[in-house]
């Protein structure tokens, strides 16, 4: 039997939008750092430190975000 999807899953995801224009979609994001007073700006700390993780790997500097919003 297939099991059911949870209504509450361990990630939320998120599009990002860089200073060059360019946009990576369905970012994912733990949600135990999102919500409180902070709402969702701590996720832009984990998608920069995600970014770094990236570009150290490729040899190539991190491109600045520019925005971040949850994807539908």
């Amino acid at each position: 039997m297939a099991k059911k999807p949870s209504s509450k899953s361990e990630f939320v995801l998120f599009d990002v939008v860089y200073e060059d224009g360019s946009q990576r979609s369905n970012r994912r994001v733990p949600r135990d750092v999102l919500g409180g007073p902070d709402g969702d700006e701590p996720a832009q700390a984990v998608l920069e430190a995600q970014d770094l993780a990236i570009a150290e790997q490729s040899g190539r500097p991190p491109i600045a975000i520019k925005s971040i919003r949850r994807s539908n």
